[in-house]
């Protein structure tokens, strides 16, 4: 190669790998919004996100120090990604499951192989058109699978999620986790799911009574049902409309439910049953656990705020709808966007 080849390609690195006036060090990944993450079992990244009707994707081998060139998953025409909609991303034991949704309300699923190819399988939802909110989320724990989504198929906004048992390549019959008492779950909010060994994990903005508050239902049997919904926190939030804002959750290796959510204009924790807590203002919070530790992000006056566990408070700059993963028992990583690109900042907790 030659040297002034050479010398073109290391610009370019220092251009998208720099360290700002704050002494953050940030990567510009690519042009695109609503950016989601995953850590396979060999501690590597892989990030997708959407980018008109494209579904793109990136991976890092260095601990997030670095991502490929992002490359296309496929195209969805009319796809969901802006306002806490876009594609969601889970490792399991065969590879990558990928969803995402077009505006119409329908879910489309691909999976990666080992061999690196990324395939379109099969349609999540078992009726068209019913995901309308475009508002799902997607997790895994070997080959089990499980999607959860807002859905309309009964003229109001409910729960429903599908299991699959083979890594995403084929899904099950769609089922209802929850329908609220008073006819409809926060139509706008965003769910959360999380699965873990033999338990489904599911938080949601709820709206009994006029109130938007935070609720938890758990699966012990891999998804097949699912138990009581319980309220997180002691306070309501009574509100006339959608906060667009659906909060995080992680659970501990002791099973304890660990909760961040938007109450107002305030960030609270929560462990499930207990009081919640503030711990500052803004919006699209988010959580990860690392090492027995919890690091929070949120947006704060357009600005992305991260809380380390020692309550040091990092502003990685202008950006929205952070997300966090943990990349080693030091170290985690944030993944965010801002005026169309996605970026990426490694923090030493």
């Amino acid at each position: 190669m030659k040297s002034s080849s050479i010398l073109f390609i290391a610009l370019l690195f220092l251009i998208s790998c720099r360290e700002d006036e704050t002494g953050i060090h940030k990567s510009v990944i690519g042009p695109g919004q609503m950016p989601n993450v995953a850590r396979d079992n060999e501690g590597k990244m892989h990030i997708v996100y959407g980018k008109d009707e494209s579904i793109m994707y990136s991976i890092s081998s260095d601990q997030g120090h670095s991502f490929s060139s992002p490359v296309e998953v496929g195209r969805i025409l009319d796809l969901a990604a802006s306002h806490m909609r876009g594609p969601q991303l889970a490792s399991t034991s065969t590879g990558l499951v990928l969803i995402c949704c077009n505006g119409a309300g329908d879910i489309f699923s691909f999976v990666k192989d080992q061999a690196g190819a990324w395939q379109k399988s099969t349609t999540v939802n078992d009726v068209d058109e019913v995901a309308k909110e475009g508002l799902m989320a997607l997790s895994a724990d070997g080959a089990l699978a499980f999607a959860i989504w807002q859905d309309m198929r009964n003229g109001q906004n409910e729960i429903f999620g599908a299991r699959s048992i083979d890594g995403g390549k084929s899904w099950e019959k769609n089922m209802l986790v929850y329908a609220s008492p008073d006819g409809s779950t926060c139509e706008c909010c965003k769910p959360s799911v999380l699965v873990k060994g033999n338990k489904v994990y599911v938080m949601f903005r709820n709206w009994i009574k006029g109130n938007r508050d935070m609720y938890i239902i758990e699966s012990t049997d891999e998804g097949h049902s699912f138990g009581q919904a319980e309220k997180i926190g002691s306070g309501s939030w009574a509100l006339n409309g959608c906060p667009m804002d659906g909060g995080s959750f992680t659970v501990r290796d002791d099973g304890a439910i660990e909760t961040v959510w938007r109450r107002k204009s305030q960030i609270y924790v929560a462990e499930k049953g207990k009081e919640e807590k503030e711990i500052g203002e803004g919006k699209s919070c988010t959580l990860e656990t690392v090492n027995g530790k919890n690091v929070f992000a949120w947006t704060e006056n357009g600005d992305v705020i991260v809380l380390k566990p020692q309550g040091m408070k990092k502003n990685l700059g202008e950006g929205s709808m952070p997300v966090l993963k943990a990349l080693n028992n030091e170290h985690v990583i944030c993944i965010w966007e801002n005026d169309n690109k996605i970026y990426s900042s490694v923090l030493e907790l």
